[in-house]
């Protein structure tokens, strides 16, 4: 048994996120686990940006609310103690609404090259703004 008593909290990479993200990593896979979880902690109006998983991904929300949203413009407002299931491959992106912080232990299998995520460009003010409106029932 391993018993890890705190991770260090780190500040997420702004090629790959907007406005300030944390990461707190859970679980970082050593060959030959593939299995990878961090929790992260959105302020609000932070997301990341539009991004896939080779071998899909589950969030699990931990606090806050939060929105998810798809390139067909499907969007879910989430809140604490809800899951998430994105797809192999599906582009996606995550993050708080704009009042409110969201945080959620991000899941996923990673494939030979590492954790599978690819990464793409930001997610739009107009975009996020679109997620919001839906969220506020617009």
């Amino acid at each position: 048994m391993e018993h890890i008593t705190s991770t260090p909290t780190v500040k997420a990479p702004a090629e790959r996120f907007t406005g300030d993200v944390y990461l707190n990593p859970i679980e970082m896979p050593t060959d030959p686990a593939r299995f990878a979880s961090a929790l992260v902690r959105f302020t609000p109006g932070a997301r990341t940006n539009w991004h896939s998983h080779a071998n899909g991904q589950t969030l699990y929300i931990t606090d806050g609310i939060g929105l998810v949203g798809t390139r067909e413009g499907d969007f879910a407002r989430v809140s604490a103690g809800q899951t998430i299931k994105c797809p192999p491959g599906e582009e996606h992106w995550h993050g708080a609404t704009d009042t409110t912080l969201m945080a959620h232990i991000a899941m996923v299998v990673g494939n030979a090259e590492g954790d599978g995520t690819t990464w793409l460009e930001p997610v739009t003010d107009e975009q996020y703004a679109r997620a919001l409106d839906n969220e506020n029932g617009h």
